[in-house]
């Protein structure tokens, strides 16, 4: 059996702890140099199920500014973030547009919604 490590850097807190993971036949065997519980539990994720959050702007129909801000409502597979982007890329919305409106539902079947990260009034 061989073990292999594997290294990320921390983003749960402002430390940025260099962390290590030793992992076996897929599971997890040890996680070293975090400092607190959410460094912890950072590794695991980051290690078996990478997500990512998604954030871009999309064109506005006589709105202003002419491009809204928008985000997923929670951090999606990342190696689904291409996809997500590019179905992105194809939306467009029309002034009102207030904050938090859902723009998207299940972007890509991830479970994410997109929705508008602030509020744009009509020209």
């Amino acid at each position: 059996m061989t073990i292999s490590t594997n290294h990320y850097l921390c983003i749960g807190c402002p430390l940025g702890c260099r962390l290590e993971v030793d992992e076996e036949e897929g599971q997890i065997v040890e996680i070293r140099g975090f400092s607190c519980k959410r460094g912890k539990e950072y590794a695991e994720q980051e290690h078996l199920d990478p997500r990512r959050m998604v954030t871009s702007t999309i064109a506005v129909d006589e709105g202003f500014p002419p491009r809204l801000p928008i985000k997923t409502t929670v951090p999606v597979p990342k190696e689904r973030v291409r996809d997500v982007c590019r179905a992105m890329r194809r939306l467009q919305v029309r002034a009102p547009v207030t904050m938090g409106d859902v723009i998207a539902r299940d972007i890509c079947g991830t479970g994410a919604d997109v929705v508008a990260s602030r509020s744009i009034h009509p020209v």
